[in-house]
């Protein structure tokens, strides 16, 4: 097993290097840094030093946001969920939430762009990534789509490459309102469910416990513990009752306010077990239990199993 670790663009950049046998001035655009920000594009075939004997994309979490154009059969590893890819691919990765790319033959092609969050919020509409639901934890990342969806994807895709060759003065504006138009493409591929507008007070308290929640999230050192973790810790954040805050989640998501955070936990502790090698104390006291056994019982009682046993599973 291996630590998580978070991939810079340096270290992206490094391996681009090594798997195109490119120069790095060859690779990077001439006048980014210019702009606030970063932004790049490439063909996935062109990356790939040997097509027979490609690398697995490691279960990372990067600094920067990406998103994937793949044709060819993959398996993607996204939190704790499998989705088997049996054509075509359109792929949305965060910073907030590792995946593993994992191809499941050698026929693979397509398009990825790489961005920062600075790089977006430089453009006038002030779209904040993270509050998109495309970019949120438990939606949905990677979505299968038909060879006629991935066409009219892979012209926007081109469109790109085109322009950020070009010695146009405004190119870079003219790609953030490209990545936008990929990004509305995804979020029309969403369940209708996932796109609701915030309203109410009822939705809006729901949207800054999600958020006062997942802002702990990722777990990335042995040093890092979680400080809100009750129902009473939330309710004091968000300046509520801990019932009203209790019966609004239930009324809206049909969960209780324990509930939502057991899962939450135990999603990450699935994560921290399969793809970290630090022991089931660590993780235990990431994760805010005082003692390891609690943590244990606690586990065995949402997954029915030991996080040993889990581990040695996966």
């Amino acid at each position: 097993m291996k630590n998580i670790t978070r991939t810079s663009l340096e270290q992206f950049y490094k391996e681009a290097v090594e798997f195109t046998g490119k120069e790095l001035h060859e690779i990077l655009p001439q006048d980014i840094s210019k702009e606030i920000g970063h932004f790049n594009i490439f063909d996935i075939f062109e990356t790939l030093k040997d097509v027979q004997q490609q690398k697995v994309m490691p279960y990372n979490r990067r600094t920067y946001y990406k998103i994937s154009l793949i044709r060819g059969k993959n398996k993607a590893e996204y939190a704790d969920k499998v989705i088997n890819i049996q054509k075509n691919a359109l792929l949305f990765a965060t910073p907030k939430i590792p995946y593993h790319w994992i191809p499941q033959d050698a026929e693979q092609s397509g398009m990825f762009c790489v961005f920062t969050e600075e790089f977006m919020i430089k453009n006038k509409s002030g779209v904040v990534l993270d509050e998109l639901p495309l970019f949120q934890s438990g939606g949905i990342p990677v979505f299968e789509i038909t060879d006629e969806i991935a066409d009219e994807i892979a012209i926007i895709f081109q469109k790109m490459k085109q322009e950020i060759a070009s010695d146009y003065t405004f190119k870079y504006d003219l790609l953030r309102n490209y990545l936008l138009e990929l990004i509305h493409y995804g979020q029309k591929l969403q369940p209708t469910g996932s796109l609701t507008v915030t309203q109410n007070a009822s939705e809006r308290v729901i949207s800054l416990f999600i958020e006062l929640l997942e802002r702990q999230f990722p777990i990335e050192s042995t040093s890092q513990k979680l400080t809100l973790r009750t129902a009473k810790d939330f309710a004091e954040r968000l300046a509520v009752h801990v019932n009203h805050l209790n019966k609004v989640l239930k009324e809206n998501i049909g969960k209780t306010t324990t509930d939502i955070i057991s899962g939450r936990l135990i999603q990450e502790a699935k994560i921290l077990l399969k793809q970290t090698n630090w022991n089931v104390s660590e993780i235990a006291y990431c994760l805010g239990f005082e003692e390891t056994a609690h943590f244990s019982n606690f586990f065995k009682k949402h997954t029915e199993m030991t996080p040993l046993t889990f581990r040695s599973q996966t």
